[in-house]
């Protein structure tokens, strides 16, 4: 599984210690992971939660990322950012349980994280128990165990409405405000990250279109 990394400008301080983490964590387990940024508060490209919604929709359907972790200050905006768009299903993620349960009972692929609030000693290691319930075994699978084949069939209910209640993502990214688009993909290594992994050539070319304006 590829794992893509965002974080947005209140927190950029804290992503050399996530995506370390993260890192640790996932990778003995066979995920890659790939680090979007925002990698400092300077960076020259500054992201919101509304932007690492934006990004995150644009990596999941493209297929650059089978999963996104994301978060802001309290974890909130990121994930009502990210629920903004097609075929994201992002859970909003304080502690272990809240992982595992997520993982096994919504299935989805991104995870918004509060990085302010509640974010003291101990940080680090809440992060790695968290990613070690989500990313340690196969997701979907029910919690408890006696209620896994009503859960899968609402998991799959909903991706049905989610069909319905939004709009295919090359349109949306036709249509949504396009100096706030490419805002969200003017990350320092964003170009070079993405492309090589996108596997939907109409999104690559319009994003390219977008870098170029």
């Amino acid at each position: 599984m590829k794992i893509a990394l965002i974080n947005e400008n209140s927190q950029a301080s804290k992503n050399s210690m996530i995506y370390e983490t993260l890192k640790k964590t996932v990778e003995p387990l066979g995920h890659e992971v790939v680090n979007y940024g925002m990698y400092s508060s300077d960076d020259k490209a500054q992201l919101t939660y509304v932007q690492c919604g934006i990004l995150t929709a644009i990596l999941i359907n493209s297929g650059a990322a089978d999963y996104v972790v994301t978060g802001c200050g309290t974890g909130e905006g990121a994930m009502l950012a990210c629920n903004s768009f097609p075929n994201v299903l992002c859970g909003h993620i304080v502690d272990p349980s809240d992982g595992y349960m997520f993982a096994q009972i919504n299935d989805g692929n991104a995870i918004a994280l509060p990085f302010a609030k509640g974010f003291g000693w101990g940080a680090e290691l809440n992060l790695e128990y968290i990613f070690k319930n989500i990313f340690s075994s196969q997701s979907g699978q029910g919690y408890p165990k006696e209620r896994a084949v009503p859960e899968q069939r609402n998991k799959k209910i909903l991706d049905e409405v989610k069909k319905v209640t939004h709009t295919d993502m090359l349109t949306i990214l036709k249509n949504i405000d396009q100096d706030l688009l490419k805002g969200a993909v003017s990350g320092e290594n964003f170009s070079k990250l993405f492309f090589e992994s996108c596997k939907c050539e109409e999104i690559s070319n319009y994003i390219k279109s977008v870098l170029e304006m």
